[in-house]
């Protein structure tokens, strides 16, 4: 039997029913159609369907979608600029952080999170930030440069 939950995703109402098995990811996807987030491993060891609950980063395949009811959440198409990318974004893109993609959604708002948080981390920060994210492409480096990079941007 259908439940109907209320989501406030990247500023934008929902008012959704749904199974009591479906998984927010699922919800993401497949009835609103937000394909940003990804969906990995099923399991929450990727991250690539991390979005942002309520402030914080979470792997939205383990999270119910009857479970976020009445939860802001931002997935990675609420993290664009108004004047384009994201100063994250840019730095991904500028540092070479960005390889075949799949990991970018999850990394980023792992970022997002850190860096809102903590304006100025060092590199262990970053690194434990984003420990939930898996990549298999940039082997880590070129990414935490780009978290590094944006944080020394946005904090002068």
């Amino acid at each position: 039997m259908k439940r109907l939950i209320k989501l406030l995703v990247n500023d934008k109402d929902y008012e959704l029913a749904v199974e009591p098995n479906q998984t927010l990811v699922d919800v993401l996807r497949y009835t609103i159609g937000l394909t940003g987030t990804k969906k990995g491993c099923e399991v929450g060891d990727c991250g690539s369907c991390t979005v942002i609950m309520d402030g914080k980063p979470v792997n939205s395949c383990l999270v119910l979608a009857v479970q976020a009811d009445g939860r802001v959440i931002r997935t990675i198409e609420g993290v664009e600029a108004d004047t384009g990318l994201h100063p994250l974004q840019a730095s991904f893109v500028e540092k070479g952080a960005v390889q075949c993609g799949f990991c970018t959604p999850g990394m980023v708002l792992s970022a997002q999170s850190l860096l809102e948080r903590n304006p100025k981390p060092n590199e262990a920060e970053i690194r434990t930030a984003i420990s939930g994210n898996l990549c298999r492409c940039t082997g880590y480096q070129k990414i935490v440069e780009a978290i590094h990079d944006c944080s020394e941007k946005m904090t002068r």
